[in-house]
């Protein structure tokens, strides 16, 4: 332990931040593509990112842990209004928050409230703006979204300390993110390990990846209605341990029944569906070759039951 000690430099920063944003704003795209590796699920659908992820970038000179939120928007559910607030808390625990604002997106009223928020935070985090999805505009709708976002200092008493424009998916910027954030970290020592991407439990993680799959798969059917719960996971027993089997029997869950016939799809070809592509991705994350049992539930409801939210984890 004590060589690990000497082994960090003196000027080694660490610390926390927050990505916060309206949903869809590329928080979880920036996240993965500054620890390198998939650590939160992504899709075009809004909601996607349900609770507070974790990732975890190393440097030699520092340690950035990602805080990736749920995206805040007017609560329709008692889901949303405790995202909402668990977006809240994470405020209080973070040396930086960085304001998430798409450039394919004008800032409306919802970035708005967001960043006098913000500005209202005393004795809080230092706040810096992200301009996400940079690829998507040409450089004149660039230059007027940072010019919009520069306003919104002056409009609501905000400070930010950068105003950083990047892409996510093609990479344009993003070492220039980690700069700026690594910047306005104190000196400190490291939270987490070296190499470790993550403090996501493994069950969460293969949570997350089935719900992925299975929102890609329904496009615009019914994202908000779907979760997913683990109802038993762990490595096979006998299995030579050269050849792991991880097992894994997990729960589709929707509202109605109306909904469980559209994730099953004609002949059970939708869910067979989901299920590869999820299979796929948590043997790839995990490196362990997966069996996925994975079954349609109806909670009727759970969006808006705080006995079953409970009981999810939310």
């Amino acid at each position: 332990m004590s060589s690990e000690i000497m082994s960090i430099p003196e000027d080694f920063r660490s610390g926390f931040v927050c990505f916060v944003g309206r949903p869809n704003a590329g928080k979880s795209t920036l996240t993965n593509a500054l620890v390198g590796s998939k650590v939160a699920i992504t899709s075009s659908k809004p909601q996607t990112t349900r609770h507070t992820v974790r990732g975890i970038v190393h440097r030699p000179d520092g340690q950035l842990v990602i805080i990736d939120t749920p995206g805040v928007s007017k609560p329709r559910s008692l889901l949303q209004t405790r995202l909402n607030d668990l977006v809240r808390d994470t405020w209080s625990e973070v040396d930086v928050v960085a304001l998430v604002l798409p450039s394919n997106e004008r800032i409306g009223p919802g970035d708005v409230f967001l960043a006098r928020q913000l500005a209202g935070l005393r004795n809080g985090p230092r706040i810096m703006a992200i301009a996400t999805k940079t690829d998507l505009v040409r450089p004149e709708r660039l230059a007027q979204h940072l010019s919009r976002i520069d306003a919104l200092q002056a409009e609501v008493g905000v400070s930010f300390e950068q105003i950083v424009p990047c892409s996510a998916l093609n990479g344009d910027q993003v070492n220039e993110v980690a700069d700026v954030l690594f910047d306005l970290m104190e000196p400190g020592p490291p939270f987490y390990p070296d190499g470790e991407i993550t403090d996501e439990p493994d069950e969460t993680l293969a949570a997350e990846l089935i719900r992925e799959a299975a929102l890609e798969e329904v496009r615009d059917e019914l994202p908000h209605s779907i979760t997913v719960s683990i109802d038993e996971m762990g490595l096979r027993d006998g299995r030579d341990e050269r050849h792991p089997l991880l097992d894994i029997y997990a729960s589709l869950i929707v509202e109605r029944d109306s909904q469980k016939g559209i994730m099953v799809g004609r002949g059970g070809e939708r869910i067979k569906r989901i299920g590869t592509r999820a299979r796929r991705q948590i043997s790839s994350l995990l490196g362990t070759p997966v069996h996925l049992d994975l079954r349609v539930k109806v909670v009727k409801d759970w969006q808006r039951d705080a006995k079953q939210l409970n009981r999810l984890g939310f």
